[in-house]
């Protein structure tokens, strides 16, 4: 059986094996990593394979006006979506090399006409470096962990001085400075840097969390009462709001959070909010639940060294959930196993921070998102503000400028998978003749739509509601 450390190390070692083109800036650069991992149990034996088929990093999500009806902008760069999104361009070519007769290492035939399943054995599970943002990150301080520096901000000078006074080694003043910013930027490293829109945060710093007044006991701070790591994640439009309060009081837990800029709104729900959803509509989307029996679901989310909460995660990736009932055959609220691995990201903020020079300048969030899948055509994709990256203006709204990512590319690779299927093998749901548009086919997916609306309506009926006009393209 893999260990948490185990896939962590599998897909850290799956980064370090990509080329340079997109990475971080040791010391000066930091970025998340997340990946899906296909696990494989070998029949009559204990042997258990196990190999990353989509990785992806980045930190940032496009504002709300850079959104593109042509579907060729990728809106959300976080890694965890840009995993799931590659993992989606590798479903898709193995149900083709499926329908096509070359056989598939994921998929077999179902007992429906038109449909497939997972093989036998085969199961995903997902990997991230760091807590999902949103709800999953509101996190309670551990007894070792000293209040947020920005609980302190009119002695964070004198304290700062201080420290480095009395540290006359550099080991000490590195842990010193890497407790203060993980305090300081636990969540934020996801929040009010990371996950502004593409063009207003990379260069600004995080924003710090308002100044909570500590109680003075002794004549000191008293850092023994309880606090949370905050997130900068926001509550949808027409939701209950955070109260502010100091401490244990200042967020809401539960709440559907939208992924913050500093200058303008974004769409895109939290990666928290996301994988909740995927936990019961499933992780293959609705174009490929057109052609699959049952949903997709990771039985297992692992996640690297940081700050972390078995009940956080359970809240707000599962538990918000839990109650959902009357499901299509097909779906279900699939409660994942949640594990850590002792294993840190090289290329956390926290390690970067560590490694940093003051000649390097100020440390800032990598401005690009890597995906890597295993497909045989074009499996590395790098963009930057949701193109490729280094695209030259004049290259915009072509071919050229889009990420394989991106809704246009995914939907262009489904319809060349319905294409290759022989028109007595396709599934009921395709047969018609009048699909035409990307949110044609979206709402044929008859018994994923079933799902998300009971989803919606049982658990999350604050959902913003895609605007129909940016799903037409063809």
């Amino acid at each position: 059986m893999a260990t948490a450390d185990d896939i962590a190390q599998l897909c850290y070692e799956t980064f370090n094996a990509l080329p340079h083109r997109g990475k971080p800036e040791p010391g000066r650069e930091w970025t998340l990593l997340a990946a899906v991992v296909k696990v494989t149990r070998c029949a009559n034996s204990d042997t258990v394979e196990k190999e990353v088929v989509s990785l992806g990093t980045g930190t940032k999500c496009i504002g709300q006006t850079a959104m593109s009806p042509k579907g060729d902008v990728l809106n959300d760069s976080h890694a965890e979506v840009i995993a799931r999104r590659g993992c989606i361009r590798y479903l898709t070519q193995q149900l083709h090399r499926a329908v096509s007769g070359r056989g598939s290492h994921v998929f077999c035939r179902a007992t429906c006409p038109g449909k497939w399943r997972l093989q036998p054995g085969v199961s995903f599970l997902f990997f991230t470096s760091h807590t999902p943002c949103g709800d999953a990150s509101i996190i309670p301080m551990t007894d070792k962990q000293p209040q947020p520096c920005t609980s302190m901000k009119s002695d964070q000078g004198t304290a700062e001085g201080s420290f480095k006074r009395k540290s006359k080694a550099g080991t000490s003043l590195k842990n010193s400075k890497r407790l203060c910013r993980e305090e300081r930027y636990a969540d934020e490293e996801k929040t009010d840097d990371a996950h502004d829109s593409e063009q207003s945060s990379r260069d600004s710093e995080p924003s710090p969390s308002p100044p909570v007044k500590t109680p003075i006991v002794d004549g000191r701070q008293d850092c023994q009462l309880p606090d949370i790591h905050r997130t900068g994640a926001k509550s949808v439009r027409g939701g209950p709001s955070d109260p502010l309060q100091p401490r244990t009081g200042y967020h809401t837990t539960g709440l559907l959070r939208v992924k913050p800029g500093r200058g303008e709104l974004t769409l895109s729900l939290s990666c928290s909010d996301k994988l909740a959803r995927w936990g019961v509509l499933g992780f293959q989307g609705a174009l490929l639940s057109h052609y699959l029996e049952e949903a997709l679901y990771f039985r297992t989310v692992v996640v690297g060294m940081c700050p972390y909460s078995q009940a956080s995660m359970q809240r707000a990736l599962y538990t918000r959930c839990s109650h959902v009932l009357d499901l299509c055959a097909g779906f279900s609220v699939c409660p994942p196993v949640f594990l850590q691995s002792k294993l840190e990201f090289p290329f956390s903020q926290a390690q970067t921070e560590l490694q940093h020079m003051a000649k390097q300048g100020r440390i800032t969030p990598c401005g690009a998102a890597i995906s890597w899948c295993k497909v045989p055509d074009q499996p590395l994709d790098v963009t930057a503000s949701g193109y490729k990256q280094g695209v030259t203006k004049k290259a915009l709204g072509t071919a050229k400028a889009r990420s394989a990512l991106c809704k246009l590319e995914l939907f262009h690779s489904f319809l060349s998978l319905v294409s290759a299927t022989k028109a007595s093998a396709l599934p009921d749901s395709l047969r018609r003749t009048d699909l035409h548009t990307y949110l044609d086919y979206k709402e044929a997916s008859e018994t994923y739509q079933q799902a998300w609306q009971q989803l919606r309506s049982q658990a999350f009926p604050l959902w913003p509601r895609s605007d129909r006009n940016l799903l037409l393209f063809q």
